[in-house]
């Protein structure tokens, strides 16, 4: 497919506006494949998470917390943080409610996103919005009684909980690991869920296990135009490889030409809570599942030289505002850009993967602000105690977070600074 006719596929698919039309009436096969795979992303990435993290050990309706802050070696879960640490949990409601008991966390930034199988953030409790004293909350699913503040209610029978704990790591550690202990979820046990298929299976494949997950966990009325398409699509056609492949085009076409402003680009409003927005859900599933809404968590992207990454030897400084617009707390944070666009942290000789405004041993400038070294080799001087390492070697990217932004944030009145060439 040459760049004319996938830029018509883009627009047919509403990626200029990163929305699909639900009331595309385009109805060859081809067309349906490339729509109807980026609307199943979503679920399949889900399902693909939660095996890979029941592979791993986890049991179902119990939370499993992660010691450690994520390095080069966390590879389950694109762009992850390196600035709280992870308890998380699948749920399966299909047997009944569960409770979610909740520490006293005083003023630390905490916050647990109850997910749905299509990756929208069905609640989102923390110290926002329910505090620092503590609580129980009962985790009620489709067609469960249950109502009042203390209960958060899942669209789908099936569920990721998802616990950030804010840590400053090495000495803080004992006490953020005495806050996670206090995180429980009690409930019946779940009933373990078949294998899937991935994203990388054949086209029959991947229609045939999105089928299924639609059935083990049905989406809202409103997608029922796409259901409709789905229930008359034959993944066996002669147009449905060239149709999944466009749809795999358009993924990546549209992570590397994002709109950039002042060199970064800003998240939407909608993000994690994508209603009918299928294209958009479908490029956070692959470069950024389980993402907050904005409300609580800003994630910006460098622009980069290219395709939104960097790919040089070149040393590049971000000069940071000595007051940055955030309630809790922010963080720059360094990947490496696997080929799907993916973004894991990359091994370098500091182990350091994110610079915030926590990092030990930062050099400030009289004025309060802050110089930010980024490249693969050390710069040198008094540079090096604000080095943040790049990957020896691949395309790399800097991801932005700020979180509980400031309503500038949110509004569009603030813009952090570009990333420039020193």
């Amino acid at each position: 497919m040459n760049r004319r006719e996938l830029f018509a596929a883009l627009a047919a698919v509403g990626v200029t506006g990163l929305a699909m039309r639900p009331d595309d009436a385009r109805a060859d096969e081809t067309a349906d494949a490339r729509d109807l795979w980026l609307y199943g992303l979503p679920i399949i990435e889900m399902a693909t998470t939660r095996a890979r993290h029941l592979g791993e050990g986890m049991t179902l309706n119990r939370l499993r917390h992660a010691r450690t802050l994520s390095d080069h070696t966390a590879r389950s879960v694109t762009t992850p943080n390196n600035d709280t640490l992870y308890s998380m949990a699948w749920i399966d409601l299909t047997q009944g409610p569960v409770t979610l008991t909740v520490p006293a966390t005083g003023d630390r930034y905490w916050s647990a996103a109850l997910m749905d199988m299509y990756s929208n953030n069905n609640a989102v409790i923390g110290l926002r919005t329910t505090g620092g004293a503590g609580g129980r909350y009962r985790i009620v699913g489709p067609g469960q009684t249950g109502s009042g503040p203390d209960v958060l209610r899942c669209e789908t029978p099936h569920a990721w909980l998802l616990v950030r704990t804010l840590t400053d790591g090495g000495a803080d550690l004992p006490a953020t690991h005495a806050v996670q202990d206090g995180f429980r979820l009690e409930g019946p046990a779940g009933v373990m869920p078949p294998a899937f298929p991935g994203r990388a299976a054949a086209p029959a494949d991947y229609f045939a296990g999105l089928r299924a997950l639609l059935k083990s966990d049905p989406p809202p009325a409103t997608d029922g135009r796409m259901l409709a398409r789905l229930a008359a699509f034959q993944a066996d056609g002669p147009g449905v490889a060239a149709g999944v492949q466009r749809a795999q085009q358009i993924a990546r076409l549209a992570l590397e030409r994002q709109q950039f402003v002042q060199g970064w680009s800003y998240t939407r409003a909608n993000l994690g809570i994508f209603g009918q927005d299928y294209v958009y859900r479908a490029l956070v599933a692959l470069s950024g599942l389980a993402a907050l809404p904005v409300v609580e968590a800003m994630y910006l992207r460098a622009e980069g030289e290219r395709d939104g990454a960097y790919w040089g030897d070149d040393l590049y400084r971000l000069s940071i505002p000595a007051r940055m617009p955030v309630d809790a707390f922010w963080s720059l944070s360094m990947y490496e850009i696997t080929p799907d666009g993916q973004r894991f942290f990359a091994e370098n000789p500091l182990d350091r993967y994110a610079i915030g405004d926590r990092t030990p041993g930062l050099t400030r400038n009289p004025d309060g602000s802050l110089d930010v070294w980024i490249g693969r080799a050390d710069p040198g001087g008094a540079r090096s105690a604000n080095w943040l390492p790049a990957p020896r070697s691949g395309p790399f990217g800097l991801n932005m977070r700020l979180y509980l932004p400031k309503a500038e944030v949110l509004d569009g009145r603030w813009l952090l600074p570009a990333v420039e060439k020193a």
